[in-house]
C-alpha cells in the first residue's frame, strides 16, 4: 500500500486571503513530501472558491520547486475542457519542467455549474465520451505524429512539442465509477482512481470488484487502482467527533454545489443555514463517522488495513474538509507519523 495526498485551496469566506491559502497549501504538500508519501494530487475546477484549481499543471510545476521526491499528479483534469492536442502538450511540458514527475489523472467532471459556463449544453454522458476519446489519443500524440477523425475531435497529423520527459509519457489514471468506465480504463492500460465519497465500505468494495472484473477480461498487465477518501486522524475521541461535524458541513456544501440550485456570487455559494445543515440526514456527523476514514490513529490503521486486504494499491488522503490549516496539518502529521509506518 502506497500513500498520497489529495489537496486544493479552499476559501470559505471573503476574509481569507488567497495568498495565505496558497502558502498553507504548499505547507501541506511539503509535509507530504518530507513524510515519504508517493504523490500529491490536485485537480481542476473553475469559478468556485469551494475548490480553487483552475489549472493543475501550473500548480504542479510550482510544487516541483517546493518538493524533492514526491510524484505530482492531476487529480483530475476535466477532459472535456481541453482539446486533446492542448492537453497532451501541456502535460508533456509540465513533465519536462518537473523532471519527469507528472502523473495524469483524467475525469469527465462532476459539476454542472462548470459545464454550464465552459461547455454549455454538455451533459455527463457527452462529457464521458469526450474524456474517453481524449485519453486514448494522449499516448499517440506523445509518441509521434498522429492524425485523428473522431466523434468530437478531428485533426491532421500532429505531435506534441515538447515531448514528455518520461518514456511513453506520464502514467494515466482514469477516474472510474461505473463498470464501463473501469473496463475502458483497464483495457486501455490506464490506472484507475475511485472515489466513493461518503458512501462507506460497501461502495469501496463495489468499486474494487468492478476493477477486478475489468482486469479479468483484460490480457495485458494489471494496472494500479487508487482509493481516494476523506481522511482525518484525531488526537482523541473528542477531536474525531469534531472532525465528523466539520466533514458533515463540508459535504452539505459539496451537495449544494453538485445540485447547482443555489445562487453563487464572487465564487461563493449562498450560505447554508444551520437548520439546513442539521436537516440533511444523509450527511449527518454519525454517517461521516461510519463511512469516512476518520478516527484515532489505531482506528484509521484498522480501516486502511481493510482497504489493503481488498487489494487497493494506493490510498489517497483527501484533506479538503473546510477545517482550518492547523487542524489539517495536525491530522496529516498524525497520519504520517502514526499510520503510515504500520504499512511499511
Amino acid at each position: 500500500m502506497e500513500f498520497s495526498l489529495f489537496a486544493h485551496m479552499e476559501r470559505l469566506t471573503p476574509e481569507q486571503p488567497h495568498a495565505q491559502l496558497y502558502e498553507e497549501f504548499i505547507a501541506l504538500c511539503k509535509m507530504a513530501d518530507d513524510g515519504g508519501m508517493r504523490a500529491i494530487w490536485t485537480g481542476e475546477h473553475h469559478g468556485m472558491e469551494f475548490t480553487i484549481a483552475p489549472n493543475p499543471f501550473t500548480t504542479l510545476v510550482d510544487l516541483a520547486h517546493h518538493t524533492k521526491n514526491v510524484r505530482l499528479g492531476t487529480g483530475t483534469v476535466v477532459a472535456p475542457f481541453w482539446h486533446p492536442i492542448k492537453l497532451a502538450g501541456e502535460a508533456a511540458s509540465a513533465d519536462l519542467m518537473t523532471g519527469g514527475r507528472i502523473e495524469l489523472g483524467i475525469a469527465r467532471g462532476a459539476y454542472s455549474y462548470e459545464y454550464e459556463r465552459l461547455m454549455p449544453g454538455m451533459d455527463a454522458w457527452e462529457a464521458g465520451q469526450r474524456m474517453r476519446e481524449t485519453a486514448t489519443l494522449l499516448p499517440k500524440l506523445w509518441s509521434g505524429d498522429h492524425a485523428h477523425e473522431g466523434e468530437f475531435y478531428s485533426f491532421p497529423s500532429t505531435t506534441t512539442a515538447p515531448r514528455p520527459a518520461q518514456e511513453g509519457g506520464p502514467p494515466i489514471w482514469i477516474a472510474a465509477r461505473d463498470p464501463n468506465s473501469h473496463e475502458y480504463g483497464v483495457h486501455n492500460g490506464f490506472n484507475i482512481q475511485v472515489t466513493p465519497l461518503w458512501q462507506g465500505l460497501e461502495e469501496i468494495e463495489t468499486l474494487k470488484s468492478r476493477f477486478d472484473d475489468a482486469c479479468e477480461s483484460y490480457a495485458g498487465p494489471r494496472p494500479k487502482v487508487m482509493l481516494l477518501h476523506h481522511t482525518y486522524v484525531g488526537a482523541d475521541d473528542a477531536d474525531v467527533a469534531l472532525a465528523a461535524q466539520q466533514l458533515s458541513r463540508f459535504y452539505c456544501y459539496f451537495g449544494a454545489w453538485f445540485q447547482n440550485k443555489r445562487p453563487v456570487a464572487q465564487g461563493l455559494i449562498a450560505e447554508l443555514s444551520e437548520d439546513e445543515i442539521k436537516s440533511n440526514a444523509m450527511m449527518a456527523p454519525d454517517n461521516m463517522m461510519r463511512d469516512l476514514t476518520i478516527g484515532t490513529s489505531r482506528q484509521v490503521i484498522d480501516q486502511i488495513k481493510r482497504y489493503e486486504d481488498l487489494g487497493y494499491d494506493e490510498y489517497a488522503f483527501w484533506i479538503d474538509s473546510g477545517m482550518d490549516h492547523t487542524r489539517k496539518a495536525e491530522s496529516l502529521a498524525r497520519f504520517i507519523d502514526d499510520v503510515m509506518p504500520a504499512f511499511t
